[in-house]
């Protein structure tokens, strides 16, 4: 398919608004839908770009505009695709752009996803390759594509799916992996990846599904030493992005059973018999140990999900529902390890995923596959982390993690942890992700107090001193914290400062005057150390 054709079609309501006939006439290997700002690591040559344009705003300068389309140039890009709803038009430095850089540029009216286009264009080249001779170095043959047909119809996981698709060729060493790293299937002939030496892989590999969220995304990889014609990769692909959306569809009917659990266990008090029902529903044991974690990213309500079940998945022989609260704030999960007791049902972990089988042994996570202690969990959702946030720049996640769960009725207690592990987590410095059980000291307790209790209790505790417009209330704040850092020393508070003692006295005795507190009494010292911290 050409990128003439695209303009070609009707249905697609298309508009060229750059472009000349070379770079129109320029053969399409693929689709890519991004909002990076600087796209290009991502990109493979021939690719047409879909953009909504999120990444420019009226305020940019031109070269917001200059990079985008340079690094689409660098890496070969077939065409720009812009969409014109974010800013009900092109921006007319985009066209300019464009021009500068040779990239064919066409705008997308609203009323035209980017999964239309999407499916033409795979759907296209589908029905192209379909219609060459068997013989034809460019596409599967015909008995391959019948097996791989009636194989996704069965339901077949991925690593049949995958071998089979490359049996012909001899069966060459061939990953299926995630956006994180995760080997959701490989040949027999491929060695086990570690996810961190898998990620770095993603850079050369083809995208399965460009619709996918950034957390969503898989991934096709063949070593560089093996020769597969482009066409076929994409015909390959093509596969397993219909066996994901399938996984997709049976994932959304699972998700009202989970939702039903997550009521339950935001309730107070549930009654025994229903949760163990929900349990049992999710395909979870009826006993623990369990442990809830919540995540918060900002993003869509799926893309946060796909996130959250992202990084669980690396948790070999754990199983989990994940469902978005009720009462808003994140999407949470329930996890239980494979030692827990056994639930009737299918097993939640590989129904959510769609891609059980061999890639779950494979999940690569730092340190080997956690085993069923709550610790192993937590240290293993710490050290996959990183790969989580590069999943996407645009986006952080957020996470907090329970403590462990003995039974169903300490289920509540432990979400209430978790959001609490939350709420610090958005305060904390580093990865993002925080265990209540990382909460020993008295900073990082009230970093999971909300921001309005933060500062209702600051104000109260401080009386008069709360006024930090005052430049003598500031002076009085400055010399009580650093009498607090010094453990109640005069002397020592009095040579951090330059100050005589005597002064050091005089201003702690207005302090006192002031907070209405008696700083030679400790649960006094630790109510204006605590309203310290809350500021």
């Amino acid at each position: 398919m050409h990128v003439e054709d695209l303009l070609r079609l009707e249905s697609l309501d298309l508009t060229l608004l750059w472009g000349k006939p070379p770079l129109l006439a320029r053969e399409i290997s693929g689709v890519t839908a991004t909002d990076l700002e600087e796209p290009g690591r991502f990109l493979q040559r021939g690719e047409i770009v879909l953009s909504g344009l999120v990444w420019w705003s009226a305020a940019d300068e031109e070269a917001t505009a200059d990079r985008f389309v340079a690094a689409l140039r660098g890496a070969g890009a077939a065409a720009l695709l812009a969409g014109e709803e974010t800013h009900g038009r092109v921006p007319e430095v985009l066209v300019d752009a464009c021009r500068r850089h040779g990239i064919a540029l066409l705008s997308v009216p609203v009323h035209t996803s980017f999964r239309a286009i999407t499916d033409t264009v795979y759907l296209r080249q589908w029905g192209d390759l379909s219609r060459r001779p068997a013989a034809s170095s460019y596409a599967l043959p015909e008995n391959v594509r019948d097996e791989l047909s009636r194989l996704l119809a069965e339901g077949a996981d991925p690593a049949t799916l995958l071998t089979r698709a490359v049996a012909h060729l001899g069966t060459p060493p061939c990953h299926l992996l995630s956006a994180t790293g995760r080997t959701i299937a490989r040949t027999p002939t491929a060695r086990a990846l570690p996810a961190a030496e898998a990620s770095r892989q993603l850079a050369s590999a083809l995208r399965v599904d460009p619709e996918a969220s950034p957390y969503g995304q898989w991934f096709l990889h063949l070593p560089g030493e093996v020769e597969v014609p482009p066409r076929m990769l994409h015909e390959i692909a093509e596969v397993f992005a219909q066996h994901r959306q399938g996984a997709l569809r049976r994932e959304a009917v699972a998700q009202a059973p989970a939702r039903e659990l997550l009521a339950l266990i935001e309730a107070e008090r549930s009654a025994a018999a229903p949760l163990a029902a929900a349990l049992r529903a999710c395909g979870l044991p009826e006993r623990g140990p369990y442990t809830v974690m919540v995540m918060a990213t900002g993003a869509e309500e799926s893309t946060e999900a796909d996130a959250l079940r992202e990084v669980l998945r690396h948790l070999a022989d754990h199983r989990f529902v994940t469902a978005r609260l009720a009462g808003g704030g994140g999407t949470a999960a329930v996890i239980a390890g494979a030692d827990a007791g056994v639930a009737a049902g299918a097993d939640a972990r590989g129904a959510a995923a769609g891609d059980t089988g061999a890639g779950a042994a494979d999940s690569g996570s730092p340190g080997g596959s956690p085993g069923g202690s709550p610790g192993g969990v937590v240290a293993a959702l710490k050290g996959l982390w990183p790969a989580l946030r590069a999943c996407d720049e645009a986006t952080l996640p957020y996470g907090g993690i329970s403590a462990p769960a003995a039974t169903p009725a300490h289920l509540n207690g432990a979400l209430v942890q978790a959001r609490y592990a939350l709420t610090a987590a958005r305060r904390a410095e580093g990865p993002n992700l925080t265990a209540v059980d990382d909460l020993t000291t008295l900073e990082a307790l009230l970093s999971g107090l909300p921001a309005d209790v933060r500062t209702a209790f600051g104000i109260h505790a401080l009386g008069a001193l709360a006024d930090g417009s005052n430049p003598s209330h500031r002076m009085l704040l400055e010399t009580l914290d650093t009498f607090l850092t010094h453990n109640g020393s005069w002397a020592r508070t009095a040579e951090a400062l330059h100050l005589h003692v005597n002064t050091v006295h005089y201003r702690i005795g207005r302090v006192e005057l002031l907070t209405g507190r008696d700083l030679a009494r400790l649960d006094h010292k630790l109510d204006l150390k605590a309203a310290l911290l809350c500021r």
